[in-house]
């Protein structure tokens, strides 16, 4: 009885290994998208490359995105002096000054974008729902994409997964 127990447990991590490495090679690249911060400072996802990058669009107005900030913050934390790095996109429709407040008052610690015309959900793939997150490798390729609030134990531990294979 234990012999074939074995076996099918083998099977099944062999697949899931097999899933994986297909999701990581049918990755899309991110699109290449530049954007300015609310501290003036300006980016690109193609400096980005070489480190595993969050990025969450989000909205003011948007009650799951304001319940999750805190664990986005606790996931930036928690990784980001091992090349991990994070972008909150504000949502065009977002008022800037509520966006300045926001991020000021949750003193977000990492680098937060006004998408005041659109084009970087647009270059996402039209991002229209939020909170709607990215994740990419240090390849620059998108690995996984959340709509709606992720499962941050199962986001920690691709996060992890992604940076120990560099």
């Amino acid at each position: 009885m234990r012999r074939p127990i074995v076996g099918v447990a083998a099977a099944l991590a062999l697949a899931a290994g097999v899933l994986a490495w297909q999701s990581m090679a049918t990755a899309e690249p991110a699109p290449e998208v530049s954007y300015t911060l609310l501290d003036g400072s300006s980016g690109s996802t193609t400096a980005l490359k070489g480190k595993v990058v969050l990025v969450n669009f989000w909205a003011t107005s948007c009650v799951t995105c304001v319940k999750e900030m805190p664990q986005i913050v606790a996931t930036y934390n928690k990784f980001k002096s091992r090349g991990f790095e994070t972008i909150a996109v504000a949502m065009s429709y977002d008022p800037p000054a509520y966006v300045s407040k926001f991020a000021q008052t949750r003193q977000l610690p990492f680098g937060v974008a006004i998408d005041n015309t659109g084009q970087i959900a647009q270059r996402f793939g039209d991002v229209k729902l939020t909170p709607t997150t990215f994740l990419i490798d240090q390849q620059g390729r998108i690995v996984k994409r959340y709509v709606g609030e992720p499962d941050f134990a199962a986001l920690h531990a691709l996060v992890e997964d992604l940076l120990k294979k560099g």
